[in-house]
């Protein structure tokens, strides 16, 4: 069994995070010659301003950058 985990900024569409657990399920599937059915893909999203990059909370609504 493979697991893949992906944090991302809140607010993306349903239909772009299918179309991610998708291109990550095949990715792992090509590389680790894993069957499909045994890939797991997390999505984890952060709130907007809930984190930090070195020590400084960042915020993309204020100009900041991931």
């Amino acid at each position: 069994m493979a697991i893949v985990s992906v944090t991302i900024i809140e607010g993306r569409q349903s239909e772009v995070k299918r179309e991610l657990m998708s291109r990550l399920t095949d990715a792992v599937v090509a590389v680790l010659g894993a069957d499909p059915r045994q890939v797991r893909v997390y999505i984890n999203e952060v709130r907007d301003g809930d984190y930090a990059v070195g020590g400084n909370p960042v915020s993309l609504r204020a100009g900041g950058h991931a």
